[in-house]
């Protein structure tokens, strides 16, 4: 028995192109009544020239006109209706995808940040609007080029096969239009998105960029990539003008030899003068599609490569599987033989750490630079894949939980303080829905509730992208609100006092010595030791690896211990 081939599995977004397929075929069948009623202006000029002109009826010649007043209206009204529905496709695509591409650009930020950048959703939109525009049409419109010319042979033989002819010579066009312009067009894009991704990467460095005179330094760097794109977009544009009116001027030559051909025809009475005249407008039609594909190729080129980046991306990063809802956590966390190696690196920043936090526990974490602390902070959040062992979350696996409902029950302080733009309440609240009293809770706790009374308009006080309204230290301290609001059971703290001053870290200590209270679960990453006595428990990880871990009285013990040893080692005989 011979067996079926394999299917071949579609992608998400060709999943979603066949969600609409009801639509198409809609489109699909409007474009047969559009391309029929399209025959109209020949029938109707062949009608005038062989009945009307020979007959000098004036009846026959309003009720023909009145025929076609009627059908060129339902034409306009079925033109209309397919750009809506088209219109409605596209809309439709940017309702199922915009948000899956949008949250996959935060993992691939997660994952890959050198490459992070929001232009997939400027790929999306460029899908959006191709699919809505004139160029669109043209493949809708092509496959009834043989109708046409079909016609054209019920005419006359000849008619038919200089049809054939046109068509072949435009066709032509388009494919080396294709040839000489595909290269370049990609060249474009690229260059165009690496000098865009530029231009973000600076703009969030803009204070040091004007403090050190660098802008004129910066700029040239752009430009050289700008004009980059620019050289490569304008050889392909150029090219493709060329070409598209080089298609243009040969689509109207056609159309006046057809009536050359026709004039010979009618004068050896082989068609009718009406025939000759209904025979150049119906070749005009047929070759209309061809002549506007390669007028937009350049719209439709640049389509297709947005169309791949996008498919690539949610290829990249596929939907999140949806894990069944489990139970509020505690915030017992066991980190099991980790190793992690960061986003563009291929060293490994964290070597077989493993070990357990228990609920309640304050976990100072220590150690040199660049030692892998703030890599452990980011697996125990489940924000880095893993390259072996486990982070678990009250006995589940960290990746099983969804992010979303996850969320509500973790508090996270980064080293790059970066605050959102809205209102100071909206920060605080993490842009949820805003519950005043749990933001001045936070607040509160985090010692920043006089701070933020202070501000213009206290809690309603606008703060720009990044906090920038804001000095260093009052961003870190509204941010420590924010990793606190509404309670969570787990913290992670990241030299939560880098930016503080001595007041500012009384306010530190204080806070978690409430959460401690709360049997909140808080790992706290720090170079200065001040803060350490609000901890019970210490680790200290060094090149990437967990040297020591528990009671931090005896921790602090040994590395005195180790460090009297290691002075008495060196100390001259």
């Amino acid at each position: 028995m011979k067996k079926n081939p394999k299917k071949i599995k579609r992608t998400e977004l060709q999943e979603t192109l066949t969600k609409a397929k009801k639509s198409f075929f809609f489109v699909g069948l409007f474009s047969m009544f559009i391309n029929l009623l399209m025959l109209v202006p020949a029938l109707y000029m062949l009608q005038l020239y062989d009945r009307v002109l020979a007959s000098r009826s004036e009846e026959t010649l309003i009720m023909l006109t009145v025929i076609v007043v009627v059908l060129f209206v339902t034409m306009s009204l079925l033109e209309i209706v397919r750009s809506k529905v088209l219109v409605k496709v596209s809309n439709k695509l940017d309702n199922l995808l915009s948000e899956r591409v949008f949250n996959s650009i935060f993992d691939l930020a997660n994952k890959m940040p050198a490459k992070a950048t929001s232009m997939t959703l400027t790929d999306l939109t460029t899908v959006k609007q191709f699919m809505t525009g004139n160029g669109v049409f043209a493949f809708f419109d092509t496959p009834w080029i043989p109708i046409y010319i079909a016609v054209l042979f019920l005419f006359h033989p000849y008619f038919g096969f200089f049809a054939i002819f046109a068509a072949i010579v435009l066709m032509s066009f388009a494919i080396i239009n294709e040839y000489v312009t595909k290269e370049k067009l990609q060249e474009a894009n690229v260059m165009n998105r690496a000098a865009s991704q530029f231009v973000e990467s600076n703009l969030r460095n803009a204070e040091v960029i004007n403090a050190m005179g660098m802008k004129r330094s910066v700029a040239a760097k752009w430009k050289e990539k700008h004009y980059a794109f620019l050289n490569a977009q304008n050889e392909a544009s150029n090219k493709a003008g060329v070409w598209s009116n080089i298609s243009k001027t040969t689509r109207m030559m056609f159309q006046s030899l057809i009536l050359g051909l026709g004039g010979y025809l009618a004068i050896t009475m082989e068609v009718s003068p009406g025939m000759m005249i209904a025979g150049s407008i119906i070749m005009g039609r047929a070759l209309a599609p061809l002549d506007l594909l390669i007028g937009s190729w350049k719209g439709f080129s640049s389509a297709r490569t947005s169309y791949h980046r996008v498919d690539e991306l949610l290829e990249a990063f596929p939907k999140e599987k949806e894990y069944m809802k489990l139970p509020a956590p505690t915030g017992d966390i066991s980190v099991e033989n980790v190793i992690v190696i960061p986003p563009s690196s291929e060293k490994p920043s964290l070597l077989g750490v493993t070990m357990k936090i228990h609920k309640g526990d304050i976990v100072g974490i220590i150690g040199p630079s660049a030692a892998g602390k703030s890599s452990l902070a980011r697996v125990m959040l489940g924000l880095w894949p893993l390259k072996n062992g486990n982070v678990r979350l009250d006995g589940a696996d960290i990746y099983q939980w969804d992010r979303e409902d996850l969320g509500k029950f973790i508090g996270y302080l980064p080293q790059d303080i970066e605050l959102f733009e809205g209102t100071v309440s909206q920060n605080i609240a993490r842009f949820g829905e805003v519950d005043p009293a749990k933001v001045v809770e936070a607040a509160q706790i985090a010692g920043v509730h006089e701070l933020i009374l202070s501000l213009p308009e206290g809690y309603d006080t606008l703060i720009g992208s990044g906090g920038s309204t804001l000095s260093g230290g009052q961003r870190q301290r509204i941010a420590f609100a924010r990793a606190i609001y509404d309670n969570p059971v787990f913290v992670v703290l990241d030299e939560p006092n880098s930016n503080l001053d001595e007041q500012g870290e009384k306010a530190l200590v204080n806070a978690i010595e409430i959460l401690k209270a709360r049997g909140t679960t808080v790992v706290l990453i720090t170079h200065r030791p001040n803060v350490l006595q609000a901890t019970n428990k210490l680790a200290v990880i060094t090149n990437g690896s967990l040297e020591l871990y528990g009671e931090t009285k005896e921790v602090l013990a040994k590395l005195a211990a180790k460090a009297n040893k290691t002075v008495a080692i060196n100390k001259p005989q």
